[in-house]
């Protein structure tokens, strides 16, 4: 009911206008904070829409859609501007952010651990901004990316 109804609301309402702050580490303090509000939900209920989000990519799409830039994937125009100011290799890869920002913060959550503005910047500085800015194709996609790379020969975990 959930997955039919994020997909259906893909078509009505307006997305928040797309990040631009003029730096990459500001944009990628928007996506987080943008993350953040969007795991305001219950825990459970995060888990099982991020299941149900690697079950189905059109439910990914619909979400992006929808809620404009969650802060789950690193929107395209945050990534081509970067490279365009120099901040990032014109062979940058978001599989970093999209593989690390959103299950960190949702691992923390779910833990009672801090996820506040001062963790925030201390995730973009250590984590994030160095991993995209060693360039290169990762040869996956994050966890939500909306096609993340299945394990071979494993079933996934599910949430109860």
């Amino acid at each position: 009911m959930v997955v039919a109804a994020v997909k259906a609301s893909a078509t009505g309402g307006s997305a928040p206008p797309p990040v631009e702050t003029g730096t990459l580490r500001g944009d990628l303090l928007v996506l987080l904070e943008r993350l953040e509000a969007s795991m305001s939900l219950d825990g459970q209920l995060s888990l099982l829409l991020l299941h149900a989000g690697i079950e189905d990519p059109e439910l990914c799409e619909a979400i992006e859609e929808a809620a404009g830039p969650t802060g789950a994937r690193l929107p395209q125009n945050v990534l081509q501007a970067a490279v365009a100011r120099g901040e990032l290799p014109a062979d940058a890869d978001p599989f970093a952010y999209e593989e690390v920002a959103g299950a960190t913060l949702l691992v923390r959550r779910l833990n009672g651990l801090t996820t506040d503005a001062a963790y925030r910047e201390l995730l973009v500085d250590h984590i994030l901004l160095p991993a995209l800015k060693s360039g290169g194709s990762a040869g996956q996609r994050g966890i939500f990316s909306g096609g993340p790379t299945p394990a071979s020969g494993r079933p996934p975990l599910t949430p109860t």
